[in-house]
């Protein structure tokens, strides 16, 4: 079974903050897919959080360690052409951020590939979630 798994809801796995358990849990239970923007992503939202003071830069070497391992476990959409044309509607009829609708437009082609017009699609931001459902993706929110 597979789940697509945004950046807020993944960075979930490496610190410890609200959704936690949940986010483990539905890990442990689905292959991972999501977009290849997500380590540079990633990355950037631990780094901000260490200029926030709210992550230890002491951590940081250890958990981008860890993200290095783990993605040779998830399958990575491209951002191509494809992709990025799906983006561009998203963000003309819904209100979201460009990299959220980047995930979403690859979640929706990375089941429409798989024919898993159902395919979980996992998130710690509300707007992406309800975009996700509205494309038909099975959405769910991780707070």
């Amino acid at each position: 079974m597979w789940a697509y798994v945004d950046t807020s809801a993944l960075a979930k796995r490496y610190i410890d903050e609200a959704g936690r358990r949940e986010a483990l849990q539905l890990l442990r239970r689905y292959s991972l897919v999501t977009s290849v923007v997500l380590p540079v992503e990633l990355c950037g939202a631990f780094r901000r959080r260490v200029a926030e003071g709210t992550l230890e830069a002491a951590r940081l070497p250890g958990i981008l360690s860890r993200v290095s391992a783990d993605r040779q476990h998830w399958t990575l959409v491209e951002a191509g052409a494809e992709v990025l044309a799906a983006a561009e509607t998203l963000v003309s009829t819904r209100p979201l951020r460009t990299l959220d609708a980047i995930h979403v437009a690859s979640a929706q082609l990375f089941a429409a590939r798989m024919s898993m017009p159902a395919l979980l699609f996992v998130s710690a931001d509300r707007r992406q979630t309800e975009a996700a459902a509205f494309v038909g993706l099975t959405a769910r929110l991780i707070a």
